[in-house]
């Protein structure tokens, strides 16, 4: 494929100015920095590129959790949906192919259908055996051809169901990767605000108790500086799967951005998802972090959780409030623990917030 010279001199100049930014902001050369940047090179995606904007404006950086939001909201979903609109061509097309395999079946159909007719008034006047045998092979013909068009339009229609079985496939296949993290594997939180939405009606219409946890990795920015990103991702990945194993298949499990996890328990009272939350935190603090490519030990990470409970007046916004501040109580009195809203810990900081407000 030939490139002309200046599209690839515009190519390179947008790359130059990616890697430029990255440099400047001290970001990492990953894949996912270097489309962020490549996109707002090019100008051509003016809600991303006014985010970035707003946000250096505002804080002069841009964190990891910025990062991700911005890739999240501005390119992956373009990406997701440019892979469903290919799958939704390649059906059209097997459509319009079956569509027409019906319609050659149909003309041999009708077909058939007028060697009937002339052989019915053949039949009539025919006045002899050599007039039968006539007839007979006709009709004999006739069938063989229409029963050879049947074969063709089963075997197509054969082929065409298994290939929108795979397409289908594929389809969901698309769909459950746009909703998950692909680091941890869990959910991301396009995929949990949608879900936590759904559970609180539920639970509202059901009258029964729904609890959410909020997670967060202690000292994380400064493992993540001290160790790099690699190991960081590591400490990601430890971090979910001890969710995954303290967690049933109805609750809901999510990355929520950056270094923070959450849990809606469907179903689940406060003092359930205090025990089940400090299962999380125990699972955690039990695994030791090992440097994959030294065997060097790097010691062991700790999350803090915050633990609301729904209540009758709440949507999601304001249970997700809650959990945070507890949350940010937990980050206050010392780390590596629990705090539920009804702890002194949670209505201190409540009132903190209140008079700082």
């Amino acid at each position: 494929m030939h490139v002309s010279k200046d599209a690839h001199d515009r190519t390179f100049a947008f790359a130059e100015i990616a890697l430029g930014q990255i440099k400047a902001l001290g970001q990492s050369a990953e894949p996912r920095n270097f489309e962020i940047w490549y996109h707002y090179a090019t100008g051509y995606n003016q809600p991303l590129n006014q985010q970035i904007n707003d946000t250096l404006a505002a804080k002069g950086t841009l964190s990891e959790t910025d990062l991700e939001q911005i890739y999240d909201t501005y390119i992956a979903d373009t990406r997701f949906g440019a892979r469903i609109d290919s799958v939704g061509t390649r059906v059209l097309d097997e459509i319009k192919q079956v569509m027409s395999t019906i319609d050659a079946a149909s003309g041999s159909a009708s077909s058939y259908s007028k060697r009937l007719t002339v052989a019915s008034e053949t039949l009539a006047q025919a006045k002899d055996t050599d007039a039968l045998r006539a007839v007979i092979e006709h009709l004999v013909q006739g069938a063989k051809d229409m029963e050879a068009s049947n074969r063709t339009l089963e075997a197509r229609l054969a082929a065409s169901r298994q290939e929108i079985e795979h397409l289908q496939h594929n389809l969901e296949a698309v769909r459950t990767e746009s909703l998950t993290d692909p680091l941890t594997t869990l959910a991301n939180r396009k995929y949990f605000d949608t879900a936590l939405a759904q559970s609180i009606a539920e639970a509202t219409a059901k009258n029964e108790p729904l609890a959410l946890l909020m997670a967060d990795i202690d000292h994380f920015k400064s493992f993540n500086d001290r160790f790099g990103h690699l190991t960081g991702d590591q400490v990601l990945r430890l971090v979910a799967l001890s969710v995954k194993q303290c967690v049933k298949p109805s609750d809901i499990a999510a990355r929520y951005g950056g270094e923070e996890f959450v849990i809606a328990l469907p179903n689940t009272g406060l003092d359930a998802a205090a025990l089940i939350a400090d299962q999380v935190r125990r699972a955690v603090m039990t695994k030791e972090l090992m440097k994959r490519s030294s065997g060097e030990r790097l010691g062991r990470v700790t999350v803090s959780i915050g633990v609301a409970a729904l209540r009758a007046s709440d949507n999601a916004p304001l249970l997700i409030e809650r959990a945070d501040r507890c949350l940010y109580a937990a980050k206050r009195s010392g780390r590596n623990r629990v705090v539920c809203e009804n702890d002194q810990e949670a209505k201190a900081e409540t009132i903190t917030r209140v008079r700082v407000a």
